[in-house]
């Protein structure tokens, strides 16, 4: 017997239940690669749909994006950085008739399915099946949860494999989330149009009100957006939109969240959505909003994905130190003194211009006209475009749809430089501003020369306002911090700042005559002039060349002070870092406004360092503060009840940039240059208020810096590619005015407080133009007097003084017995006022 045989022999020996036996182990290795194959295929299956889907503990901790929202310095919201329009409420925020009304639109067994509907599911494969290939999309299939995981996956995609993975994150979802969190997400997610994400946004968007204002078929409406928004559109398919919300209306009376009358009357009512969603109110302050998202990315970034707290979706809250009524009296003040410079010089002619081709019935130069993006400053202008010109009339058109009359008339002005009417050089698809005026349009011209204004607190730094040009809306660039200008004259004072600092005095007399330096081989000899060429006036005081603002005084005190200790000064003002020669003593060194400004908040604030800020304080979206700009420790701020002690104030930590009684006779001084100087017209204002006007060469710019004890503000005015403005402009014509008419605004309800001085400060009774001391008078009231206060430091007062008799030889002889008499009851009636003069000035007679 071979082998085989006796093989088969043994088998056959062994009786049928080996065999049973070993039929059974081949079964097990089948099933066994049978489940290995299942189980790679589940693995592949898992692998291509389930791959990069959020995980149970993302869906807990997901955040959806929302808008960064600022406010202002009174905590009111001012403005909003978004890419889209979201409000994010908590569930308990939402109606139950709009919950209601979602849920009978969308998905009425929401409480019942673990996040998918099967019948509904296989409805959906079949018409997917059905209508392959027809170009029609299949309806219906997804619940809430699923709507919510197609948000979540960010995509649209029309294909089985994105349902799969939709079906896979609901599931996943629902195992994660409370019922009452998914439908949390999804209203605050879902798209309903209008770029309107989430209810809240839309209720704004389609009804100018809040969710818990909606009335019952305005929820309804909402209701029927989800699926496809822009079909459903009140404007064009308004039909479509009430027959939908009749359904949904119907199926809110089935599932029981209506009664038939409540459903009756709904329907019968008109959809009542807005014409448009309104735009918001142009905010106060763009200029000053820009630089706040400029900070605002330097910091955190765009987008998310650039760290937790990005600007376009991170739903940060920014509180700022915008003033709205500040704001308004800088932007108001700075447009109308560009106004009042530019006032008849003529039409510029157009400010952009439209595309003739674009001007037809179509609307299209609405759209071009909407993308000009063109700023007109004030609110009653509005930017417009020429749709057509005929006869005595131009058709115009406005960026809402609608269309007006211009009459040759109202276009009446010259055009500059050429001659003739602006009407006469007027064409189709130039874009103008224009006014109303009775029932017709009038042109307006906007000005070619620019400028900026800066508000500032002195005590904190913080900025108020900030208006850096005519209109940001279509020019961003902001002069007030980015122009680089010469400030002239306002840069003095810190020129004679540093002489006070060397040793000199505001009673030093200083020669006004003429005077040359030998520059340099290459430079040759400069000769230096007054402002107009005005003669000198021989030996004066600091401070009448400080109020006369005379060139030829500050080149003197510069030489002799020297310029390495100027240009140092300037540099620890943050002014600007400069070369040290002589020009720069008169303001030939660039800087920008926020700059000077900030440096004369330093001359109030006694010398103390400021660094200027916009924002006070960030938090995140659940609250957490993240930034705060003063980090000061205040000992008792957080009482929960007071305590009887005096307020409690954070310690002052800034550095000393300058001396503080060289800061404070700065600031003195410059209290006469309103009084008796360049500055005048701000005299009747009534108050303390310090400042020096400036004019550079030229004169390109104009300049005046300066305030009160409590606010400091600056402007300048000049071409943004720098040319002469005209012999007559100067700092004390042109930007002062702009300072007047913001300070009656801005200060109107500030308390008059004098300037205060530190201790040291020894206030003496000085002949104002000598600089000798006084005896036997008082100073008045009237800025012309011979007799003044002067800040000293200690053991620098004059030393040579001048009897009353002596002054009073510069007007009428008086009888010595009548003038003593007359001197004596002054003095009586004035001590009184003095001391208290004293007092609150801090200083020592």
């Amino acid at each position: 017997m071979d082998e085989t045989a006796e093989s088969m022999h043994v088998r056959l020996r062994r009786g049928p239940g080996h065999m049973r036996a070993l039929f059974a182990r081949r079964w097990v290795r089948v099933l066994a690669v049978l489940a290995l194959l299942a189980g790679v295929a589940a693995g592949g299956f898992w692998m291509v749909f389930a791959r990069d889907l959020p995980s149970a503990e993302s869906l807990l901790a997901y955040e959806p994006a929302l808008p960064t929202n600022v406010r202002d310095i009174n905590g009111q919201p001012v403005y909003a950085f978004m890419r889209e329009r979201r409000v994010e409420l908590s569930f308990d925020e939402f109606p139950k008739v709009l919950v209601g009304a979602f849920l009978s639109a969308e998905d009425k067994t929401f409480f019942e399915h673990g996040g998918i509907d099967y019948l509904a599911f296989g409805n959906g494969v079949f018409e997917y099946l059905t209508k392959m290939g027809s170009g029609e999309r299949a309806r219906g299939g997804s619940t809430i949860t699923q709507q919510l995981a197609k948000i979540l996956l960010v995509g649209d995609e029309y294909s089985p494999a994105r349902k799969i993975r939709e079906a896979i994150l609901a599931r996943r979802i629902e195992a994660a989330l409370t019922k009452q969190q998914i439908l949390e997400l999804y209203l605050n997610q879902i798209f309903l149009g209008r770029n309107a994400y989430g209810v809240q946004s839309a209720a704004r968007a389609y009804f100018d009100k809040d969710v818990g204002q909606l009335t019952l078929p305005e929820a309804a409406y909402l209701a029927v957006l989800p699926k496809a928004p822009s079909t459903l559109t009140p404007e064009r398919h308004a039909d479509r939109a009430l027959a939908r919300r009749g359904y949904v209306l119907r199926q809110m009376e089935a599932n029981g969240y209506i009664t038939a009358a409540q459903r009756a009357e709904a329907d019968a009512a008109p959809l009542g959505t807005v014409a448009k969603a309104r735009p918001p109110k142009r905010p106060a302050g763009g200029y000053f909003l820009e630089d706040v998202r400029r900070e605002l990315i330097a910091k955190y970034g765009e987008k998310s994905d650039k760290g937790p707290y990005s600007v376009y979706d991170g739903g940060l809250w920014v509180r700022t130190s915008l003033d709205p009524k500040v704001q308004k009296a800088a932007e108001d003040a700075l447009r109308d003194g560009l106004m009042r410079y530019d006032a008849g010089r003529g039409w510029r002619g157009a400010i952009a211009t439209i595309d003739a081709g674009d001007l037809g019935a179509g609307g299209a130069w609405r759209t071009g006209l909407v993308r000009a993006n063109v700023g007109v400053g004030y609110d009653d202008w509005r930017a417009a475009v020429v749709l057509d010109k005929a006869g005595s009339a131009a058709t115009i058109g406005f960026t809402d749809g609608s269309t007006g009359t211009l009459p040759a008339w109202g276009a009446a002005m010259p055009r500059r430089g050429i001659g003739g009417t602006a009407f006469r050089y007027m064409k189709a698809g130039d874009i103008i501003a224009v006014k109303r005026q009775g029932g017709d349009w009038v042109l307006r011209n906007i000005p070619e020369v620019s400028g900026a204004m800066v508000a500032e607190d002195p005590h904190t730094g913080r900025v108020l306002a900030m208006q850096g040009g005519f209109d940001e809306r279509g020019n961003d660039f902001n002069r007030a911090t980015q122009a680089m200008r010469q400030p002239g004259s306002s840069f003095k004072p810190f020129v004679y700042a540093s002489a006070l600092d060397a040793g000199m005095t505001p009673a030093t007399k200083i020669m006004d005559a003429p005077f040359c330096v030998y520059q340099s081989a290459r430079l040759g000899r400069k000769c230096f002039v007054n402002f107009g060429g005005a003669r000198g006036a021989g030996l004066q005081t600091m401070r009448w060349g400080v109020e006369q603002s005379r060139n030829l005084m500050t080149v003197r005190a510069a030489s002799q002070t020297g310029m390495n200790k100027i240009v140092a000064t300037a540099k620890a003002m943050d002014i600007g870092t400069y070369p040290a020669v002589l020009a720069i003593s008169l303001g030939a060194g660039d800087t920008t406004v926020a700059k000077l400004t900030n440096a004369y908040a330093m001359l109030a604030n006694q010398g103390r360092s400021l660094k200027p800020t916009l924002i006070d304080l960030i938090q995140d979206r659940h609250g957490k503060t993240i930034f705060r700009a003063d980090m000061r420790p205040c000992e008792r701020c957080n009482m929960k009840d007071w305590d009887g002690k005096p307020m409690p104030r954070p310690r002052v930590r800034t550095k000393q940039a300058m001396d503080a009684m060289t800061a404070y006779q700065t600031v003195h001084i410059l209290e006469g240059v309103v009084q008796r100087g360049t500055a005048t017209t701000l005299r009747d204002l009534n108050r303390p208020l310090f400042g020096k006007t400036g004019t550079s060469t030229g004169p390109t710019n104009v300049w005046f810096v300066g305030g009160s004890q409590d606010l400091v503000a600056g402007v300048y005015m000049g071409f943004d590619k720098p040319r002469p403005m005209g012999g007559y402009a100067q700092g004390g014509t042109l930007a002062a005015p702009i300072f007047k008419q913001f300070a009656k605004v801005a200060m109107a309800d500030m308390p008059v407080v004098p300037f205060k001085a530190p201790p040291g400060i020894r206030m003496v009774r000085i002949d104002r133009r000598s600089g000798r001391k006084v005896y036997g008078t008082w100073p008045t009231n009237d800025p012309l007097a011979p007799v003044i206060w002067e800040a000293f430091k200690p053991e620098s007062e004059p030393r040579r003084s001048i009897r009353r008799s002596s002054l009073a030889a510069r007007g009428r002889p008086k009888d010595p017995v009548a003038a003593e008499a007359e001197a004596a009851t002054a003095r009586r009636a004035q001590r009184a006022k003095d001391a208290d003069f004293m007092e609150r000035q801090g200083g020592i007679y």
